[in-house]
């Protein structure tokens, strides 16, 4: 069981004779912090805070003033009761709340002349580590480290920022780093935190030889709510993280934006604007797997990646039945034949998601998925190819990794098995989050295609809870890459919005750091388009596509016809990306 002391609601009270006085409610939670993972603790917090604010203003604001220790009752009973908390599946066996009255004043009735604070929580309760490393598989090192404090029973990861690599700043001789933020919930005193986190650095062999010089793992303390610390092992805020655009810009790309230096007054955000430019810019990236090569995202020279199709399945809407897993020397030559064609991701997909495709089991599923990526492991010429395993379940995705996958390309984000986002969580591959509504079958049914409030805005919104969830389930955000779905739940006129306005989606709210996939290759909007109906001779229609998808940002290409399409993204680069 883990105690969380919420940060007190003070507010100023009086007596019937005028005195004024200040009163705070101690707000504290008893919760196994494992066993609430994925329930939503940042979100169980904030509501806690708002009925907390709900409840009790009426109370103290009544024309009948009440005891302290009526007070107090009357608090517990209505935020306990509060079916915002009930809601996020919490109870009062999971979660206990107290309130306590300090300091308790001789009179005995008091009433709120003040109103309660609005977003304290934003504020008081923000602990970020900032997260550094440049010797050896920083990724790893970096994860390691954030699955580590995960495991604390006294910490809890909620979110984590996108990663940078940096210019070493102070010492310069010596290799990029990367660098990120992850925002934590714990009771743990400042000096108690540190002494975790340094532990942490020593179990990955962290061996300090000059001050701000190479290391494999650096994890500091940048804030401890609105708590303020100056001890000989700690400075709290980081001293000199106003600085540092590599402390800065992940934690703005967190909830941490807003969060107001306690010596300064302003947000990280303000603080951020006012650096002067950079002569090397930081773009974020994503990883892929170990020892590959990652994404990096928004820098305007970055290569498009080209991900080759390779569906083992009988019935897929352009190639069903061309590869079948038990041909492994057909598979052999069209593995070989793409990559040799400059595929640099391989997709095998086990299960058509085309219209109202037939299901399989994921057993037979599996058994379509593994002969492939055993194939491709075994091959010398994939060796820094990444793997990715096409499916929406959780178990043939736990399967495929296993077996040597990378990354997991879900075409619903994990709605359509609830068991994925924790499985991929804990597998901690890389997945791809796609744009979908309803299931396969339903996916094009008028309902899922209409989009009132406008299909960008919506596409984004619906991306954006898809995120949220990804977050509450423990999915690291250097992990994610985004999928725009077309041909999913989109009409004919909607795929072709889509890729004329994916700048516009790609840069949403939110949704700009993460790295996207678009896929159209031989789609059947295409076949409407040009008049083209058999979908291998689609491959005009698909080239400029494609194009469309460079311009627009597009870090990957989903294709099925790698040699051509190869060629388009070297000319789309050279013009949009030169």
């Amino acid at each position: 069981m883990t105690v969380i002391n919420l940060p007190p609601l003070r507010f100023p009270v009086s007596d019937f004779e005028g005195t004024v006085e200040t009163v705070s409610v101690q707000l504290t939670l008893q919760t196994h912090l494992h066993a609430n993972r994925g329930k939503g603790i940042p979100t169980m917090l904030s509501h806690l805070c708002d009925v907390a604010r709900q409840v009790i203003a009426p109370i103290l604001s009544g024309e009948i003033p009440v005891s302290m220790d009526e007070f107090s009752e009357r608090c517990s009973q209505a935020i306990l009761q509060n079916g915002q908390l009930l809601s996020e599946g919490l109870s009062a066996s999971s979660v206990q709340v107290t309130t306590q009255l300090h300091p308790t004043p001789q009179r005995r009735t008091w009433h709120a002349v003040g109103a309660l604070p609005d977003a304290y929580i934003k504020n008081e309760l923000k602990k970020f580590i900032a997260l550094g490393s440049n010797v050896g598989d920083r990724i790893e090192a970096l994860e390691i480290a954030c699955r580590t404090l995960d495991q604390d029973e006294e910490i809890h990861v909620v979110e984590t920022s996108p990663l940078y690599e940096t210019e070493p700043m102070y010492v310069e001789d010596q290799d990029c780093f990367l660098n990120g933020v992850c925002e934590i919930v714990t009771n743990l005193g400042p000096l108690e935190l540190l002494d975790r986190l340094q532990a942490i650095e020593n179990g990955l062999g962290r061996h300090k030889t000059i001050d701000k010089g190479p290391r494999n793992i650096d994890l500091d303390i940048l804030t401890y709510g609105q708590r303020t610390v100056s001890t000989e092992r700690l400075t709290v805020p980081h001293a000199l993280m106003l600085e540092r655009e590599f402390v800065l810009r992940p934690l703005c790309d967190t909830s941490g934006g807003s969060w107001p230096h306690p010596s300064t007054h302003e947000s990280a955000e303000a603080h951020l604007r006012r650096l002067p430019p950079s002569t090397t810019p930081m773009f974020p990236i994503t990883a892929l797997g170990a020892g590959l090569e990652p994404l990096r995202s928004l820098d305007p020279k970055r290569k498009t990646r080209v991900m080759s199709i390779l569906n083992v399945t009988p019935d897929s809407f352009s190639d069903g039945g061309m590869n079948q897993p038990t041909d492994l020397n057909h598979l052999k030559e069209t593995i070989l034949a793409n990559l040799a064609a400059g595929a640099t991701i391989i997709d095998i997909g086990g299960q058509s998601s085309r219209p109202n495709a037939d299901d399989v089991s994921a057993e037979e599923e599996i058994s379509r998925v593994l002969p492939a990526i055993e194939l491709i492991k075994s091959l010398p010429e994939a060796q820094g190819i990444a793997i990715s395993i096409d499916t929406y379940r959780a178990s043939v995705a736990e399967a495929a990794v296993k077996a040597g996958a990378h990354i997991v390309n879900d075409i619903s984000a994990g709605l359509l098995d609830p068991d994925m986002l924790p499985t991929i969580a804990r597998l901690g591959c890389t997945y791809i989050m796609m744009h979908m509504r309803g299931t396969p079958a339903t996916m094009q049914n008028e309902e899922n295609t209409s989009y009132p409030d406008g299909l960008i805005l919506s596409v984004a919104n619906e991306l954006r809870g898809r995120l949220n969830a990804a977050r509450e389930a423990g999915i690291r955000r250097w992990r994610i890459i985004l999928d725009p779905g077309i041909g999913f739940a989109k009409t004919l006129e909607q795929n072709v919005e889509l890729l004329k306005r994916f700048a516009e989606l790609r840069n949403s709210e939110g949704l700009t750091t993460y790295p996207w996939l678009v896929g159209t290759s031989r789609k059947g909007f295409i076949g409407k388009v040009t008049g083209v109906k058999d979908a291998k001779d689609r491959v005009g229609g698909t080239a400029a596509t494609v194009t469309a998808a460079v311009q627009g940002g597009a870090e990957i290409v989903r294709v099925h016809d790698v040699k051509e399409m190869v060629e388009v993204v070297k000319m789309a680069d050279a013009m949009y990306r030169g």
